[in-house]
């Protein structure tokens, strides 16, 4: 549809991932008339993480058009997407409608593979009804818990031609974007919540990505600052806070961020915002968490609430209505909270930043004097210096990341600021470096993007460097060997 009032054209702010050719052309040519911006990849997996990418950043859905073969170089990134709820729109041109299971031209069933990788998973059935399947599975992927879906759009649907105004006769009857309804708390369920927070002594605050969907960072940032609350981040998503935030303690991980170990054993009250109580956050359980703290965790879907069964407590609230009720104790004169254990958070990271250090220092005099290799939190540290507060970092790899996200907050603790980060989400899925790399600088084109990747992540990125040489997209990649 090349109307803007009709079509999702401007919500997808234009941006289609594709590897051209054969079942995707007739879209191409759709997408080009209606002047939507598309980037020709040499391989879709590529496509799937620079939609994913740029998704990330800029909280806006965008489009992956693969065709049937290249469906299946797609999933890894769709897996990528998943674990970190990224409302990618995959459309796939599939075999023939007419002749659908009689072992057609490149037939795969798409729509089976991608089921479990996807909030919703259908084919199009019939033309006319092309707008009612991309109105369903946008809200789907924007709504509630956030994440991709997928459409197949079969090859004898994929060359006809339907009307402009197909499917507009019935209800809705535009298709505009609409404003993304949000979660309102019961009022008795989070007057519990508040007459045990009033009460706690050492309370903290972990972030997730709900928190980064809603745009409620900032909400969070400004909860802990006033109400003396510790904050903290799950691993392996968006940073909410920059780690020069004075709140901010760091990932909410005992191993890249040991201090979390003190703060989630000694705290009495964990509220655990747009998270879930997966296996990075041992489900909710001891040691990660012990039996004498009670455990609150705040969704703004069902269909977290579902996975947060564990918690000793559960609120269905949009993070940023609960950040401004929670400050609203402040304002009423119901919060007394003193800074000792604020204080004492600061002080536990202090020193393991200052321990830290020292350890690194000693191991790089041994190494210097015996003719030893750089230490990768030394590499991660001189990379990090090297960018300014408007520039990106981007990470990529297994023992690479994990040194990255200790530097980072050893860096943000001395004031350190940097303008993005991205690196792989659950999954550490290798290969999404220079994709992300390359959202990065699409999205700041005025800005320093420096990728930090393991050589056997690189590697895994196959052809992606050739997309940076094809777009004209100036990144540096530093590559971290381990095996030399």
């Amino acid at each position: 549809d090349r109307s803007p009032s009709r079509g999702l054209g401007d919500v997808y702010k234009r941006q289609v991932f594709t590897l051209s050719g054969g079942f995707c052309n007739p879209a191409i040519e759709g997408f080009m008339e209606c002047q939507m911006e598309i980037t020709n990849c040499p391989h879709e997996q590529i496509a799937g993480h620079l939609a994913d990418g740029h998704t990330r950043i800029t909280r806006k859905p965008s489009v992956c058009l693969v065709g049937p073969e290249g469906f299946a170089n797609a999933v890894p990134s769709m897996m990528e997407a998943w674990g970190e709820r990224t409302p990618i729109i995959y459309i796939t041109g599939s075999s023939s409608l007419k002749r659908q299971g009689s072992g057609g031209f490149k037939e795969i069933d798409d729509v089976s593979i991608a089921a479990p990788l996807t909030k919703y998973s259908a084919s199009i059935t019939d033309g006319n009804r092309i707008r009612e399947f991309v109105d369903k599975a946008y809200r789907i992927a924007t709504n509630g818990y956030p994440g991709a879906v997928h459409l197949s759009v079969p090859v004898d649907i994929m060359f006809s031609s339907f009307s402009d105004d197909a499917g507009l006769d019935e209800r809705p009857f535009t298709h505009n974007k609409k404003t993304i309804p949000k979660a309102w708390p019961d009022p008795i369920s989070i007057k519990e919540i508040l007459d045990l927070t009033i009460k706690a002594k050492k309370p903290i605050l972990i972030g997730g990505h709900g928190v980064w969907c809603g745009n409620a960072e900032k909400k969070l940032e400004e909860v802990g600052l006033e109400m003396n609350i510790p904050i903290f981040n799950i691993p392996y998503h968006q940073k909410l806070l920059g780690e020069e935030v004075d709140t901010y303690m760091g990932l909410a991980d005992i191993h890249q961020y040991p201090p979390s170990k003190f703060a989630f054993h000694e705290s009495d009250l964990v509220l655990m915002v747009g998270a879930r109580l997966d296996n990075q956050m041992n489900f909710g359980n001891p040691p990660l968490f012990p039996k004498s703290t009670k455990l609150v965790c705040i969704n703004g879907s069902h269909e977290e609430i579902e996975l947060n069964r564990a918690a000793d407590m559960n609120l269905l609230c949009d993070p940023g209505v609960f950040f401004d009720t929670l400050s609203k104790l402040k304002v009423n004169n119901k919060w007394n909270l003193s800074n000792e254990w604020f204080d004492l958070n600061k002080t536990k990271k202090q020193e393991w930043v200052d321990k830290t250090l020292k350890d690194l220092s000693k191991e790089t005099k041994e190494a210097e004097a015996n003719g030893g290799k750089i230490h990768p939190l030394q590499l991660a540290l001189d990379v990090q210096d090297a960018i300014g507060e408007k520039d990106w970092l981007v990470i990529d790899g297994g023992n690479t990341h994990f040194w990255s996200e200790i530097a980072i907050n050893i860096a943000g603790s001395k004031g350190k600021k940097i303008g993005g980060i991205l690196h792989p989400g659950t999954f550490s899925m290798l290969g999404v470096g220079v994709p992300f790399a390359l959202s990065a600088k699409n999205t700041n084109p005025n800005s320093k993007v420096i990728l930090i990747s393991g050589d056997g992540a690189f590697l895994s990125g196959g052809l992606s460097i050739e997309a940076a040489f094809q777009e004209k997209k100036p990144i540096v990649v530093v590559l971290s060997l381990i095996h030399i």
